[in-house]
C-alpha cells in the first residue's frame, strides 16, 4: 500500500514538471546535457543531490543552487520554492 502510494507520488510530480515545461514550451538538461522537455523525476533528484543549506548565526543559506535548478523549481511550484529559500 505504502508502496504504491510512492509511485503515485512520483508519477504526479514527474508528470506535473512534464506537462509544466510543455506549456511553456521550456527545456531542461538531461544527463547527457541535451534539452528535453520529458525529463525523469529520478534525474531531476539526482541533479538536486548537491545542494545544501547552510546554517551559521541564524542566517542560512542554500549552496550550489544554479540557473538550471531554478527553472526547474519554477515549474514544481511555489512550495519547492519556498524549501530552497528562493521566495
Amino acid at each position: 500500500m505504502i508502496m504504491a502510494l510512492c509511485l503515485l507520488v512520483y508519477n504526479l510530480g514527474q508528470r506535473q514538471l512534464r506537462q509544466a515545461l510543455k506549456t511553456a514550451n521550456e527545456t531542461i538538461p538531461n544527463q547527457l546535457g541535451k534539452p528535453t522537455q520529458t525529463p525523469t523525476l529520478r534525474w531531476i533528484f539526482q541533479s538536486f543531490m548537491a545542494i545544501h543549506l547552510v546554517s551559521q548565526g541564524g542566517h542560512q543559506q542554500v549552496l550550489n543552487l544554479d540557473d538550471n535548478h531554478r527553472k526547474v523549481l519554477r515549474f514544481l511550484g511555489s512550495a519547492a520554492q519556498e524549501y530552497y529559500l528562493l521566495c
